[in-house]
């Protein structure tokens, strides 16, 4: 089997989520099965088997992007795996297989504002109905995503009519720092980007009754939105904003008496909330499903436009004895998520296409 990896969304300098779900998908699928990796850049490489095979194209975001079957099927692949849908499919002469990760920007629009002017205005556009993602999709073979919550918005869209596959997300493992926990919990860590879906408007807010504790807010941001949240913070409360982070610090002040918290509105999987569970961190979360999927009973759960709500259940940590049955509830839970079992199944996947 002559397999193609779309590797182009990995980042040349540190990973986002695309980019390090391409990065640990390929890696363990390589481990199984020969692969080919699509770049678009010699950066990508350094995230992939050293003795893999490459073939150097164009970027996703370019706009030869529609006719991207074309180039590909002079190399005459059997299979190519994508983890996004956009890649172009017509004229094809081999399998497909395309991934919508969620349908956050159904919901939300906005387009992350890294990208390209044209390909903002784009994405507005694109997601203004389900037509254009509908006619994408009819060019996949197979479909996968990353959690079952995305596959039932999916199917109740009306996306597709083929099976969804569900090809999960899973934590890096963090091993460089022992986790440590005072008495009270002092810091509190939310890793993810300042869109107005992942509501960090309601963490900061929530501050008020969390005398005491630090937020940390470790993504980078733009001046004008980190003004916004700046005016919301209450009265001497403490947060503070990391403009990024290394993964090595990132891992540092999970490790440093903290627990996890995020209110996002939405989400495609939520991989800092394992990772935390992982790292044997609580982590404290929007009651929406697709937590529930990756938490169990191992995380807290809270009503995410309720600030007070937050910090009841950061509160609750307080007590030592809970605290430690639910990072232990947690550890459990987030070992069901591997890179290894998951490209198990998307190869079986892949192989009962062909």
């Amino acid at each position: 089997m002559k397999l193609f990896f779309d590797a182009r969304y990995t980042r040349t300098d540190y990973h986002d989520g695309i980019s390090r779900y391409s990065a640990e998908l390929g890696n363990a699928l390589a481990k199984l099965t020969p692969v080919t990796f699509l770049i678009s850049e010699d950066g990508q490489k350094k995230w992939f088997p050293s003795d893999a095979e490459f073939i150097k194209i164009h970027a996703g975001t370019s706009i030869k992007e529609p006719w991207t079957a074309r180039i590909l099927n002079k190399y005459k692949p059997d299979v190519v795996y994508s983890p996004m849908q956009t890649i172009g499919t017509k004229g094809r002469k081999y399998k497909s297989v395309l991934t919508p990760q969620d349908m956050i920007y159904y919901r939300h629009p906005k387009a992350p504002g890294f990208l390209p002017l044209h390909v903002r205005i784009g994405w507005w556009f694109y997601h203004q109905t389900y037509i254009p993602q509908r006619l994408i999709l009819k060019g996949g073979d197979l479909i996968t995503t990353v959690s079952h919550a995305s596959a039932k918005d999916l199917k109740d869209a009306g996306m597709t009519k083929l099976p969804i596959h569900v090809v999960y997300n899973a934590p890096q493992q963090f091993s460089k720092f022992p986790v440590t926990h005072e008495k009270i919990i002092k810091n509190i860590v939310f890793m993810g980007s300042f869109m107005p879906y992942k509501n960090s408007e309601t963490l900061i807010k929530g501050m008020e009754w969390l005398p005491g504790r630090t937020l940390h807010l470790l993504s980078r941001i733009g001046a004008k939105r980190k003004a916004e949240l700046e005016k919301m913070i209450p009265k001497d409360a403490q947060v503070i904003f990391h403009n990024g982070v290394s993964d090595v610090e990132y891992e540092k002040l999970l490790a440093s008496n903290a627990l996890l918290a995020t209110a996002s509105l939405d989400e495609g999987f939520g991989i800092p909330v394992a990772e935390a569970m992982a790292m044997g961190v609580p982590a404290v979360i929007s009651d929406i499903p697709v937590f529930h999927e990756v938490g169990a009973d191992g995380a807290l759960y809270f009503n995410p436009h309720d600030p007070k709500d937050f910090a009841k259940q950061v509160q609750k940590l307080d007590d030592i004895a809970f605290r430690k049955d639910l990072i232990k509830k947690g550890h459990t839970q987030v070992n069901t998520f591997s890179w290894d079992a998951s490209a198990k199944v998307l190869l079986d996947a892949i192989k009962s296409v062909l």
